[in-house]
C-alpha cells in the first residue's frame, strides 16, 4: 500500500502563488510516477502535471508555463509550484501516486483563488 498525503492548499488572490506537497509513504518502488490531479465543483478531475521518477514531465495546457512539478525521489515527495493563480484554478488538488500500474490518491487539498 502507498498512502500520498497532500499539503500547502489554501486561500489566495488572483495573480498569486502557492504550493502543494504530497509525501508518499508505504511501498514506493524506485520507478512510479506523481501526479496532480484537480476537481472544481461540478467538473471531472482532470490531470494537471505529472513526473515520472526519471523527472520526466507533462503539463495540462492549462497550467502550462504557470506551474512547476517537481520530485524528490530520497524523501518520496512531490510539489507543484503555482504560479499565477486564476480564479479558474480553483479546485481540490489531489496527488496520485502509480506503482506498478496501481495507482493511489491523496485525499486532496483545496485551492481557492479569490478574483
Amino acid at each position: 500500500q502507498v498512502q500520498p498525503v497532500e499539503s500547502g492548499g489554501g486561500l489566495v488572490q488572483a495573480g498569486g502563488s502557492l504550493k502543494l506537497t504530497c509525501v508518499a509513504s508505504g511501498r514506493i518502488f524506485s520507478s512510479n510516477v506523481m501526479a496532480w490531479h484537480r476537481q472544481a465543483p461540478g467538473k471531472q478531475r482532470e490531470l494537471v502535471g505529472s513526473i515520472t521518477s526519471g523527472g520526466s514531465t507533462n503539463y495540462a495546457a492549462s497550467v502550462k508555463g504557470r506551474f512547476t512539478i517537481s520530485r524528490d525521489n530520497a524523501k518520496n515527495t512531490v510539489s507543484l509550484q503555482m504560479n499565477s493563480l486564476k480564479p479558474e484554478d480553483t479546485a481540490v488538488y489531489y496527488c496520485k501516486v502509480t506503482v506498478l500500474g496501481v495507482s493511489y490518491w491523496g485525499q486532496g487539498t483545496q485551492v481557492t483563488v479569490s478574483s
